[in-house]
């Protein structure tokens, strides 16, 4: 099945790696005996989909997330397998629009205008006088 991030960017399933192993979450007597857990394993750095350019801004962007190259997210907050796994796909496909997301600008630094600084000043005297008159 193939992770649609958006309408630019499709993650075929051959990328997707996936591991299965037992939960710990709720599951009762069940959790003994199926793999519920999932882990979701998306190879940044060897992917033919995603372009060099927005591979470097991924990585820029979630680089702390990344081990080895690779995204690495865990689902065992339900009870089965096909929940967990779908689960998995959404919040890849949210770290990956997060990701793809354009820096925000830097801020122009700016001086604070002469009228400002009056008013300021004024207020200060302001207050320094009320504290006077205690």
């Amino acid at each position: 099945m193939d992770l649609n991030v958006n309408s630019n960017l499709v993650i075929p399933s051959k990328e997707l790696k996936w591991r299965f192993s037992r939960g710990s979450g709720p599951g009762g007597q069940n959790l003994n005996k199926t793999d519920s857990r999932v882990e979701l394993i998306f190879d940044l750095r060897n992917s033919k989909v995603i372009s060099p350019f927005l591979k470097k801004r991924l990585i820029t962007q979630i680089g702390s997330q990344l081990s080895a190259g690779s995204i690495r997210i865990v689902a065992s907050e339900k009870r089965s397998q096909y929940q967990n796994r779908q689960l998995a796909l959404k919040r890849l496909a949210a770290l990956l629009i997060e990701g793809l997301r354009p820096l925000a600008r830097a801020r122009k630094p700016t001086k604070p205008r002469a009228g400002a600084k009056q008013r300021r000043l004024e207020s200060k005297k302001q207050r320094g006088d009320l504290k006077r008159k205690r």
